[in-house]
């Protein structure tokens, strides 16, 4: 797999890189141990939030996205799911989904350790998924979806007339 899972991995990345943006948000969620708060998981504000910060523009779920990277939907995923080992897929092709971020988005998703953990919620959840259409698409994110999808049609009628 070249391009692995949510287009969430430069979050991923820069939780690690840069603590004082985890720092910044209120925690919520679950202690677990000394020292760890695991963050509540919101399959619904996860749905929003795989339209709104873009990963739509390149995973599909329930039939709705791209299809520059893998589908999310949830049929497809480890049960019982262990987000630690989502995130580390994730990890492994951060470089890939990074450039695919910028070549589709322009720039990088940002998202904190809540917001992470509410879209591995929504991936993971097929009732949420049942719920996952184009309505769900903000305008911007819709705009940048058919922006694409005219570019592959020109790219097509060009290699027609070569």
């Amino acid at each position: 797999m070249t391009i692995i899972k949510t287009c969430l991995a430069a979050t991923f990345v820069a939780a690690f890189a840069l603590p004082s943006l985890a720092d910044s948000h209120n925690a919520s969620g679950t202690m677990m141990g000394a020292g760890l708060l695991l963050p509540e998981m919101n399959a619904q504000e996860g749905r929003r939030l795989f339209a709104a910060k873009g990963c739509v523009v390149c995973h599909s779920i329930n039939g709705v996205g791209g299809t520059d990277a893998p589908m999310l939907d949830a049929e497809f995923m480890d049960s019982p799911m262990n987000p630690f080992e989502f995130a580390a897929r994730m990890w492994q092709g951060a470089e890939a989904m990074v450039a695919l971020q910028r070549d589709e988005l322009g720039d990088v998703i940002e998202l904190n350790g809540e917001e992470l953990a509410e879209i591995i919620a929504f991936v993971h959840d097929p009732d949420e998924q049942a719920k996952f259409s184009n309505a769900d698409i903000p305008e911007n994110i819709e705009a940048m979806m058919g922006h694409m999808e005219g570019d592959a049609a020109h790219a097509d009628t060009e290699e027609q007339h070569d």
